[in-house]
């Protein structure tokens, strides 16, 4: 049939008319201009397009890039993102990074200052008399620092055991015609609390020591933490479907020919969320995590503020003292009266009196005098400081895929939606946008995520991020986590709860963003039965071990 012969050349024509014609001849300058500016060798680039059987990632069409070409533009693409997640989490990583270090300073001086502004002053005041006994004193600050330093120290013994040795000390000073045999000594220090040999100053001043060095320990543990996830999470690798989901996003372009088109936010958004799945689980609990360090900031800046305790720490001391210069015939005969009483010294003692010892009233230091901490940043600025910031990283990790896409660098932007690249071509993007988190990734159109395999390490973070807060939640009642349970309940043991008859911390109830209202802690009566209650179910195990022990014998 004669017409048979003319169907190539319409066959010709009508590629020539849809624009095959053009495509086969296009050239490839503008992606040989772009790949060299990313660093690379032009060798393996062609100059015109070939067709693209061999990719297996971008769409296989008539193409720009060679097999070579694809895999270090995948690689590309995986370094870039990595830089882009770093980039944007460094706000978060400096914040901790450096706001710890500068908390931890400024606590750390704090203390070792303290401890010198007492020894200098009672130096100053005492003289001999305290430089025999500086050890008792010396030793208060080396177990307040290693508590700070996360020593397993409780406070309230340890505050309890100083007072304790202080009276040991000053009862031998103030009835220097007697000796003291260990056993005696140890006699007269059970009497602690029932005399009240200080006054009052033991008992305020363990409620102010324990609360501000919980808080501010606590405190600076969760900038530790925070620091942590900070660091290690963005140091996650992509998985090879984000990978490949990142190249197709970022240089399927360049081999389709299209080097400068970016891509659509929307589709820039599905893969970062595929990408970053994991990462936005940490949100809920991050949350939650900063909210309660800016709770426990606040009880720095207030009843907690252990600058405030700190800095007059040597006046009340020397009020204690005091005290018990006033008090001593009292104390005497009452001790002498309950332990005994005590045999005559040998040799006759220095007839100074400890009035004549004590005859001073202790000096504090004057503002211009005070050593200052931390370069002489205060506390309160400090806080203020690290609220702000801490503000700043709430609801970080959800919003990560948002702040990379809307980086004009990477995508065309939002207001674009037609002259972008959608994932196969130059247009408008379709698919919906997936919620946050790893379940909901089950559907992304862009990544290949396997929602029933989390990553393990993230989830640890969150795990870390858990106890931390329930850590916070305690610190801001006055608890010391350390020596209780450390489940939401904030009743139990340990170095107490800083409450006292007229002052009492909050209880936390824990509302996002605001301090709980106030309620009235538990009293001393109800650590007394705590206490009570606990003794009782020794006893009672006890007694089950040794009836199964009996029983196991014959």
């Amino acid at each position: 049939m004669p017409w048979i012969g003319v169907l190539p050349f319409l066959w010709t024509s009508l590629l020539a008319l849809s624009g095959g014609a053009d495509v086969k001849h296009r050239g490839c300058g503008e992606v040989r201009q772009a790949y060299s500016a990313k660093g690379f060798s032009l060798a393996s680039v062609p100059f015109q397009e070939i067709a693209g059987e061999h990719l297996r990632i971008c769409p296989q069409e008539y193409t720009c890039c060679t097999t070579e070409m694809e895999d270090k533009l995948s690689q590309q693409s995986k370094l870039e993102f990595e830089n882009m997640v770093d980039e944007t989490s460094n706000f978060v990583r400096t914040t901790f990074v450096s706001r710890h270090e500068k908390f931890d300073e400024f606590f750390r001086e704090l203390v070792e200052n303290s401890g010198k502004s007492l020894n200098d002053m009672f130096v100053r005041t005492y003289g001999m008399l305290y430089l025999q006994n500086s050890e008792v004193f010396q030793d208060l600050f080396t177990e307040l620092k290693r508590y700070y330093t996360g020593g397993n120290v409780n406070l309230e013994e340890m505050l309890n055991d100083f007072w304790a040795r202080l009276l040991e000390r000053m009862f031998q000073l103030i009835n220097p015609q007697y000796q003291f045999t260990e056993d005696y000594l140890e006699c007269v220090s059970k009497y602690t609390d029932q005399l009240k040999p200080f006054g009052d100053v033991p008992r305020k001043l363990k409620v102010q020591v324990t609360r501000a060095f919980i808080a501010a320990r606590t405190f600076v543990q969760g900038l530790s933490v925070g620091k942590e996830v900070a660091k290690r999470v963005f140091k996650v690798s992509p998985t090879p479907g984000c990978i490949r989901a990142l190249m197709k996003m970022l240089y399927c372009p360049y081999c389709r020919g299209l080097p400068t088109v970016k891509p659509c936010n929307n589709y820039c958004l599905n893969v970062m969320k595929g990408c970053l799945a994991n990462q936005a689980d940490l949100d809920t609990e991050w949350n939650l995590f900063i909210d309660a360090m800016l709770l426990v900031a606040e009880r720095l800046e207030g009843p907690f503020n252990i600058e405030a305790v700190m800095d007059p720490i040597d006046v009340k001391i020397s009020e204690a003292i005091m005290n018990m210069q006033e008090s001593s015939l009292q104390v005497s005969a009452k001790v002498f009266q309950g332990c005994g009483q005590p045999k005559p010294a040998p040799v006759i003692r220095s007839s100074r009196s400890l009035s004549d010892s004590f005859n001073t009233r202790f000096r504090p230091y004057t503002p211009e005098e005070r050593p200052t901490t931390a370069a002489g940043t205060s506390l309160d600025r400090l806080v203020t400081d690290i609220k702000e910031k801490l503000k700043l990283t709430k609801k970080f990790w959800s919003s990560l895929p948002h702040t990379i896409c809307k980086d004009d660098r990477t995508t065309a932007g939002a207001s674009i939606e037609e002259d972008c690249w959608n994932g196969h071509g130059k247009g408008r993007y379709l698919p919906e946008i997936m919620n946050d988190g790893l379940t909901n990734q089950i559907n992304n159109p862009e990544v290949d995520v396997d929602i029933m395999r989390p990553d393990i390490f993230i989830r640890q973070r969150i795990m870390a991020l858990r106890v931390m807060t329930n850590k916070l939640k305690n610190a801001y009642n006055g608890n010391d986590v350390n020596f209780q349970d450390t489940s939401d309940e904030t009743s139990g043991s340990g170095s107490g709860s800083g409450c006292t008859d007229d002052i009492c911390p909050t209880e936390f109830e824990f509302v996002p963003t605001e301090a709980a209202p106030a309620e009235p802690d538990r009293r001393e009566d109800d650590a007394s039965s705590a206490s009570q209650n606990s003794q009782s179910l020794i006893m009672v195990f006890s007694m089950y071990i040794i009836l199964m022990l009996q029983r196991q014998w014959r």
